[in-house]
């Protein structure tokens, strides 16, 4: 998810780079940083723009002369494990992107200094919402968020127009245009949803106002065993009706943006920034002509969006860190507003910062546009260590949807899926 998440920003074309600034030293700053003259800086590839890396550690320096940012780009793969190793060590990277669900294992374990107390200094109450609760836990601050993405609708403007049909705001119209469109075209698929894009029916469920779990005294338990989650996926099997996609497989298999949608037959399918942009190469490749729109997932009423989960990053400081104070001002200065708002600008509104003052404003009729529309109802996952294992394969929340999609009663399923995430989550 995270990988994917982080192509977004090739999509809009940021150049991406690291950095590391400096200049001659003084008995102020060494004394402000307790001896230290150089504080390390973890970030993903793909995740910090060359300009914008660079202006935040020029402000830095300027303020802490003789105090290097030695800024060191990692791959995803295999990052978990660097990460876990990195933070038990004595000399752990100062300030480290972690994915925002993976933020709660680390701190869960102690591996991430508490940054309550800073929350002032750090600009907290600026942060969104819905960012804000994947860098917290048990009601403690461990992170700052710092962006994230979310999913659009992703229409063909040609077969929208053909049948006559306007990008909705309810959910009602959202349903009667695929009817309209495969009026239109029944040898097209109005919609392509594979059976396991669960990430999707994350936001139907929110909508209803249930979760994927919830807290039930010192444990977890499931929550598709609920009337919330029978509802979400009445919706969801309502919208897979219109698709021949499979009910057994998710987005990913195969990739939708360039596997299934450059064939041809399809109106209009539900993805991120990164898969928007490789369907569109993927025709353009194919000497075809890509001519797309885009809108958020409609909700119950035009007054709100659909809820959209939130993929992302925060930035966390090691508890072990031998230099916190500089590492929080580092980490102040990123996460507030004006870098913020340049960060938005230098990523081109493919990513959402953390903050909606900050926003970029995108073009109008952008994907940038409608996910930004779309992420100010965005949540996450539950906030808590097991919820990564939850998500191993096989996903009980995957097989929950195949199950009903396929005729079994959500309650049973339900209940199933409830007994395996409750056995995961506890872990």
């Amino acid at each position: 998810m995270k990988r994917k998440l982080i192509a977004a920003v090739s999509v809009a074309g940021m150049m991406v780079g690291v950095a590391a600034c400096g200049n001659g030293g003084d008995d102020k700053a060494k004394a402000d940083a307790g001896g230290a003259k150089e504080i390390t800086v973890w970030v993903m590839d793909g995740s910090a723009p060359k300009a914008w890396i660079d202006a935040v550690n020029a402000e830095f320096s300027a303020k802490h002369p003789g105090v290097t940012v030695k800024v060191e780009t990692q791959q995803w793969k295999g990052i978990q494990e660097k990460v876990t190793t990195a933070l038990s060590e004595n000399t752990p990277p100062d300030v480290l992107e972690l994915g925002n669900t993976q933020t709660a294992g680390y701190a869960v374990t102690g591996g991430l200094a508490d940054l309550t107390k800073d929350k002032a200094k750090l600009g907290a109450d600026a942060w969104a919402k819905g960012m804000l609760a994947s860098a917290e836990m048990d009601g403690k601050l461990y992170s700052a968020p710092w962006y994230a993405a979310n999913r659009v609708v992703i229409y063909d403007k040609k077969a929208y127009a053909k049948a006559g049909v306007t990008p909705p705001t309810t959910r009602d119209e959202w349903v009667a245009g695929l009817e309209k469109l495969k009026a239109a075209d029944p040898a097209s698929q109005p919609i392509y949803l594979p059976g396991q894009s669960w990430y999707v029916l994350a936001g139907f469920i929110w909508d209803e106002g249930g979760d994927l779990a919830v807290k039930d005294g010192a444990k977890w338990k499931g929550g598709l065993a609920t009337p919330q989650a029978a509802s979400a996926m009445d919706f969801y099997k309502k919208l897979q009706s219109f698709s021949t996609a499979p009910k057994d497989k998710d987005e990913a298999t195969p990739q939708q943006s360039t596997d299934i949608v450059p064939k041809g037959g399809v109106s209009s399918w539900i993805g991120l920034g990164w898969e928007a942009g490789g369907a569109e190469k993927a025709l353009k490749d194919a000497g075809k002509e890509a001519d797309f729109g885009y809108f958020p997932i409609p909700g119950k009423t035009a007054d709100k969006t659909g809820t959209v989960f939130l993929g992302g990053s925060n930035l966390a400081i090691a508890e072990r860190s031998k230099n916190k104070d500089l590492a929080k001002e580092w980490l102040a200065l990123a996460a507030g507003k004006d870098q913020m708002t340049k960060y938005a600008a230098e990523t081109k509104g493919a990513l959402l910062p953390n903050q909606v003052g900050a926003n970029f404003t995108p073009p109008a009729g952008s994907f940038a546009e409608a996910m930004a529309k779309a992420g100010a109802n965005g949540k996450i996952t539950p906030v808590t260590a097991g919820w990564a294992n939850v998500e191993t394969e096989p996903n009980p929340v995957k097989d929950f949807m195949t199950k009903v999609l396929n005729g079994t009663d959500a309650a049973k399923a339900g209940a199933d899926a409830d007994a395996e995430i409750a056995k995961r989550i506890n872990q």
